[in-house]
């Protein structure tokens, strides 16, 4: 049985931690690295970081903040937004990224996902979606965070992706994003019956029970984690215990 990974993430403008509702209305946080170091300690798996408005600028911003994690912070990392070549993901790498996602620009150039994959490998090559409901059972991709439609088909573009070289797929629901109504467990579905990689979650958490159906009746491998976490509305620990209440398999983690 796999374990469920829990992964917060971190969507950062300029030098802040920010949060939005459907990735609109963006509100500072506070610094990504004080929040990195907490979530650590509370034995988070993984962290992502999201420059929100990178697509905007066409370049990343976050390679200062990655190398500042890197030296407080254990865990695989994922850094995405506004990376358009495989020398934008070697930056990044270099910086500490374990992992990068790409989104915009992978729509505009989908041999871009093949050219990551191809030289750091499948598992380092992570297609981030942004999806929008359309219909029964019905999604688009969207990219610029949210904001530009592209008439993809959000099953159809996973399934291509994979093809292509992508080893993992963090799905996004703009819908439920920054809500607290709980993740778009149909959507998830939808694209975990398709695609044989890892699917993480995104968009909606509320509260930590919320994990639950995205896990068992979604497939989610894994669930990314931001409005509950920064607003200290639950710690790791807390959505850690509610899995393992649960039966749902969680890395063990012991307080350092």
């Amino acid at each position: 049985m796999r374990n469920v990974r829990l992964i917060a993430r971190l969507d950062i403008k300029g030098p802040n931690l920010i949060k939005g509702v459907h990735l609109e209305g963006l509100r500072v946080v506070g610094s990504p690295n004080e929040h990195a170091v907490r979530y650590y300690h509370q034995g988070v798996d993984e962290l992502i970081y999201m420059d929100c408005v990178a697509s905007l600028y066409g370049r990343n911003s976050l390679g200062d903040i990655i190398q500042s994690a890197a030296m407080d912070v254990f865990v695989p990392m994922t850094v995405g937004g506004g990376i358009r070549s495989a020398e934008d993901a070697a930056l990044l790498l270099r910086c500490g990224a374990d992992k990068v996602a790409v989104n915009t620009a992978a729509v505009a150039r989908p041999a871009l996902i093949a050219d990551i994959a191809r030289r750091f490998g499948s598992q380092c090559m992570v297609l981030s979606i942004e999806a929008k409901q359309i219909g029964l059972d019905r999604w688009e991709v969207y990219t610029d965070n949210g904001r530009e439609r592209t008439g993809l088909d959000v099953i159809d573009w996973a399934e291509r992706a994979v093809e292509m070289g992508a080893g993992e797929i963090l799905l996004t629901s703009v819908d439920r994003e920054g809500t607290r109504k709980g993740f778009d467990c149909a959507l998830v579905r939808a694209v975990t019956q398709r695609v044989a990689v890892p699917v993480i979650a995104s968009g909606g958490m509320g509260k930590p029970e919320d994990l639950i159906e995205v896990v068992q009746v979604g497939g989610a491998d894994a669930v990314a984690m931001a409005d509950i976490l920064h607003y200290g509305r639950a710690t790791v620990g807390d959505i850690r215990q509610v899995a393992r209440t649960a039966n749902i398999e969680v890395r063990r983690f012991e307080h350092v």
